[in-house]
């Protein structure tokens, strides 16, 4: 929460209207990216169910599955995470923190898109911009993804899938660039 649109109130919109509507769901929210607290395994899992005794009920099944994972679970991101969430100051740091990193990503897709659109680079890019997180399907081939890797040393998954934190004002028209070329050159097995 909070990465989507950089309004952790808006962000809890669907969540909320499920609950108001009566639905029995599950959310599974980690606190990898959101927090910083990567390799600490923190996150946390929110049953929302009718009654307590279906509360209870996911609680214990989780129990089951979650001993049969691990004995304790690590403390030390939870700690971390708890003594944030919970001293109003540190919380407020945080969101704001949370609400920079959300701007500075959607500037970047800002510029990616900008730049392939600026190149007339083959293709409809408004998918750029319209997706949330770090992280973007770009809609390349693996062919196009090897080019970019090998030629221009641009790195991204070869599913297409390249991280939006990587991009910068300085450095995307030559993401693009790299984009253009995968696309008109790459050779499709």
């Amino acid at each position: 929460l909070g990465y989507a649109t950089g309004d952790f109130d808006q962000d809890a919109a669907s969540i909320r209207l499920f609950a108001n509507l009566g639905f029995e769901f599950m959310v599974c929210q980690s606190f990898a990216k959101i927090m910083g607290l990567y390799c600490e395994r923190i996150g946390c899992l929110i049953f929302a169910g009718k009654t307590a005794e279906i509360a209870h009920k996911c609680l214990s099944q989780m129990k089951i599955i979650v001993r049969s994972i691990y004995s304790n679970p690590p403390a030390h991101g939870a700690r971390i995470a708890s003594m944030c969430l919970n001293n109003r100051e540190m919380r407020r740091e945080w969101e704001d923190c949370v609400k920079e990193m959300h701007a500075r990503i959607r500037r970047s897709r800002e510029y990616l898109h900008t730049a392939l659109k600026t190149l007339n680079v083959p293709g409809s890019w408004e998918h750029i911009l319209q997706q949330n997180g770090m992280f973007s399907f770009t809609g390349l081939t693996k062919a196009q993804c090897e080019l970019m890797i090998e030629k221009h040393h641009v790195y991204l998954l070869k599913s297409g899938r390249i991280s939006m934190c990587g991009i910068t004002k300085e450095n995307a028209k030559y993401v693009a660039n790299a984009m253009n070329d995968a696309i008109l050159n790459a050779k499709e097995n």
